[in-house]
């Protein structure tokens, strides 16, 4: 591998960021996500493939494959955060430093989205700020593996 890379995971519901509850989630989409992961990271001269599914095998099958080519993942998992094991062994079984995010606060939303099976696994945590939590996570990723 030649330059490093992150892998950004978006789960399930995140294709519809702009427009699905923007009073929660705000009014940027998918696609400036991934535009801020990306500046970020090559500010560092890193490298980033994004992944969004709403299809928890697809996202499991990308999370394998980074074990190849990443030296990283960023995750929101959306709602698999509280529900899907599998996705957490995933993250734990590649041996990778991972960063969870989260755009709204989970802490001050429904009871059943306090519990993250994600969070035992990452090491950076960033929750409740919006996109630009993802700038965030991000760098502070970057500052573990540097």
């Amino acid at each position: 591998m030649n330059t490093p890379r992150l892998l950004l995971v978006n789960g399930p519901n995140l294709n519809l960021l702009g427009t699905r509850e923007p009073e929660i989630y705000g009014h940027e989409t998918l696609a400036d996500v991934e535009a801020l992961v990306i500046a970020v990271a090559a500010e560092h001269g890193v490298e980033v493939r994004c992944v969004q599914s709403n299809h928890e095998g697809v996202l499991i099958d990308a999370i394998h494959e980074a074990r190849a080519d990443c030296v990283g993942i960023v995750i929101n998992p959306g709602g698999l955060t509280h529900t899907s094991i599998v996705l957490r062994d995933a993250l734990a079984g590649v041996s990778l430093p991972v960063a969870e995010v989260h755009i709204s606060n989970v802490y001050e939303r429904e009871s059943f989205r306090h519990h993250s099976f994600v969070a035992d696994v990452a090491s950076v945590h960033v929750i409740g700020e919006g996109v630009a939590g993802y700038a965030r996570a991000t760098r502070q990723l970057l500052d573990i593996l540097a």
